[in-house]
């Protein structure tokens, strides 16, 4: 897609790997909308690119429900959607809430799939789109201390993969992004927990994993969309997880070739 012109509309972008996410789309010629619950930081940022700032809490599905259409009316049609914002405490699971539970849930899974679940039909409408959902290895690696987290981006990871099947052969493409530690303040607090602490000490000891600055994913992502690509996997030393976990879903799509992927 040439993205010059095109709205993108990002999630969680008042800072981390979302701010660095808007500043790449807005270079490559894009016109961002961005969404987060600070008013401040995304006022300030829109105004310094050129784009729109929306607030909304994704953890509220109240406010969730009506996004796409409140963006849409306030700074027009979406052609990129990058669901980003991201939440994710270290901690035991017998000592988690169930706030945390549902508040993870929804942010990390939910909210992305009904912003999706909004956004394509107006981009079918519009002659098409792309979706790019922010996962995680950790969909298919489970360290301890980040059962939630973990589940909720292996969802997230398996939607998209979805969400290819179901709009196989129609002009919405997707991207999935799955990142290993990137340097931001929610990988800061994987010290938090001990063993989750140690179990990044261990895969850092043995070269399994390595730190990405967020300006390198901002980097590939941009250059995903441009280039219609599916997968973004960072860091490449430890793509070989989430590739094994993709091998099932590929076979699928080999075995369903020539099958109709929408009702007629």
């Amino acid at each position: 897609m040439d993205l010059r012109g095109k709205r993108v509309l990002i999630t969680g972008a008042s800072r981390g790997i979302g701010e660095s996410l808007a500043h790449a789309f807005a270079d490559a010629g894009a016109v961002v909308a961005l969404v987060a619950r600070s008013e401040g930081a995304i006022q300030t940022l829109a105004a310094e690119l050129g784009g729109t700032a929306h607030t909304a809490d994704l953890s509220n599905p109240t406010q969730v429900a009506t996004l796409i259409q409140r963006v849409e009316d306030e700074a027009g049609p979406v052609d990129v959607l990058v669901n980003n914002a991201g939440l994710g405490t270290p901690g035991g699971f017998a000592d988690v809430s169930g706030d945390e539970l549902r508040q993870v849930t929804e942010v990390n899974y939910l909210a992305p799939a009904e912003l999706c679940r909004q956004a394509i039909p107006r981009m079918l409408a519009r002659g098409g789109g792309h979706i790019v959902n922010i996962s995680s290895g950790a969909g298919s690696v489970v360290f301890p201390g980040l059962v939630i987290y973990s589940a909720s981006k292996a969802a997230l990871s398996h939607f998209t993969a979805g969400l290819r099947a179901d709009f196989r052969g129609l002009p919405i493409r997707t991207t999935l992004v799955e990142l290993g530690p990137v340097l931001t303040e929610m990988l800061a607090h994987t010290e938090d927990y001990v063993p989750t602490a140690k179990s990044f000490e261990r895969a850092y000891r043995l070269r399994a994993g390595v730190k990405v600055p967020r300006e390198k994913v901002a980097e590939e992502v941009v250059r995903a969309v441009q280039k219609d690509r599916r997968h973004v996997r960072l860091p490449k030393r430890s793509a070989l997880f989430p590739l094994i976990a993709e091998v099932p879903r590929r076979a699928a799509e080999i075995m369903l070739t020539g099958v109709p992927h929408q009702a007629k």
